[in-house]
């Protein structure tokens, strides 16, 4: 019997070798607010779903979401400025500058209202997106992610932010090989973390190395700010959603920020610390599908 560190070596490249096997999806890019960017196309459905993923990730970290919707709704799951095969300029990466991104993108495909689904920085891009072009979202999906942050946004110029990611700084990148890089994702994370990661992994000349850039990841860092304004702002439904043993949205930061969003429908995901798709897909669906039921959708 192969340990878990070779179980998850062996799933994840029997996972990459059999993506041929999956449906068809329209892979594409769009020119948005001054930028390409790269996204994942269902074409299916007549309501839309659009996927915001979170920092280091990439529209990929939704395959099982869209192969369980593709056939009630059209998917779109787009790789964020400085992740996967979008464009990563050295500019800003605010919530605004993020959220203008998703709005173009949405005008591009003609595909408003939408129903938003962001977790942890995609839902601080959701939020901005939800409260500053309310005509174009149906309903938001807040999945893991606290407003909280710096109550001023940094000014300094983008050409003066070091290209540093202080979670990878220190990773021995490039990897020699396929095999050395998920060894060391498992090492470092959950499995459900580590295909995360996994998910942003291309070859070079060097080896393997991720597809997120590390001065977008700095940018975005120096480009937070608190959003806890934009909540009272946003008025159609959100289904917020909470990882149990979540490091990064605290239950007393939850608690704080449910009672500014007016129509709030609330779930925790158990056996889970971020990644509340992922982690027990058992649970989170099943609730996600109330939520859809709810606003018409199910």
């Amino acid at each position: 019997m192969r340990c878990a560190s070779s179980r998850f070596i062996w799933r994840m490249i029997c996972r990459k070798a059999f993506q041929v096997a999956e449906p068809k999806l329209n892979r594409a890019m769009a020119k948005v607010n001054g930028i390409n960017l790269f996204y994942r196309d269902t074409l299916s459905g007549d309501q839309t779903i659009l996927c915001l993923h979170g920092r280091w990730g990439r529209g990929e970290t939704w395959t099982d979401l869209i192969a369980r919707y593709r056939d009630r709704y059209r998917i779109i799951a787009p790789d964020q400025r400085g992740h996967g095969l979008s464009d990563k300029p050295i500019a800003r990466y605010a919530g605004e500058d993020m959220a203008t991104d998703a709005y173009e993108l949405i005008q591009h495909l003609g595909c408003a209202p939408v129903i938003v689904v962001g977790h942890s920085m995609g839902a601080r891009i959701g939020a901005y997106l939800t409260a500053r072009y309310p005509q174009v979202v149906k309903a938001f999906a807040l999945l893991d992610c606290g407003a909280s942050g710096p109550a001023q946004r940094a000014e300094k110029p983008p050409e003066q932010i070091p290209a540093i990611d202080e979670l990878t700084r220190d990773w021995q990148t490039p990897y020699p090989t396929y095999d050395d890089a998920l060894r060391d994702l498992q090492q470092r994370f959950r499995a459900t973390g580590a295909r995360y990661f996994a998910d942003s992994l291309y070859e070079t000349v060097d080896g393997y190395d991720f597809l997120f850039s590390r001065y977008s990841i700095a940018a975005i860092v120096e480009y937070a700010q608190d959003w806890h304004h934009l909540l009272p702002q946003i008025q159609c439904p959100v289904w917020f959603v909470r990882a149990k043993e979540s490091w990064a949205l605290s239950k007393e930061e939850a608690d704080k920020m449910r009672p500014l969003i007016e129509h709030c429908a609330y779930f925790e995901v158990s056996n889970s610390e971020h990644m509340v798709y992922a982690d027990n897909p058992d649970e989170f669906y099943p609730a996600f599908d109330q939520f859809l039921r709810r606003i018409g959708d199910g």
